[in-house]
């Protein structure tokens, strides 16, 4: 699965990390934190982080990868429009004539900005470093 950011550390925090934390595990259990945080790009230690705050936000794995897949339906989706935009924009200067599609490339552009704020604005900005 692509991440949005392709770090597997957590961001650098401000001042740094003073607190550390001491969890002792089971070989099971690392080697469970170890495929989980393989399978999400992470380090175990950002996954435990993350995982345990998005719980405590309301905020599930699979909300979080529900979002991540819509922004990137998005994203396809505006990248789509400005390919049009452009073929519409080359067509309009050769021929002095705009395209009748540019009624409807405007419509998708404002259904595709709206799931964008949608998107982003279900998304919890709280910082977790």
């Amino acid at each position: 699965m692509t991440r949005l950011d392709s770090r597997k550390r957590q961001p650098n925090a401000t001042g740094g990390r003073s607190v550390r934390r001491v969890v002792k595990l089971t070989v099971e259990q690392d080697l469970a934190l170890q495929v989980m945080a393989k399978e999400i790009d992470v380090s175990v230690p950002r996954l435990l982080v993350e995982s345990t705050l998005a719980q405590s936000r309301g905020e599930t794995a699979a909300e979080r990868r529900e979002l991540i897949t819509v922004l990137f339906m998005v994203q396809r989706s505006v990248a789509a429009v400005g390919n049009n935009l452009n073929q519409i924009a080359r067509a309009a200067n050769a021929t002095g004539e705009v395209d009748a599609a540019l009624g409807a490339l405007i419509e998708h552009i404002s259904g595709s900005m709206k799931n964008l704020d949608e998107a982003i604005s279900s998304l919890s900005f709280k910082d977790v470093s």
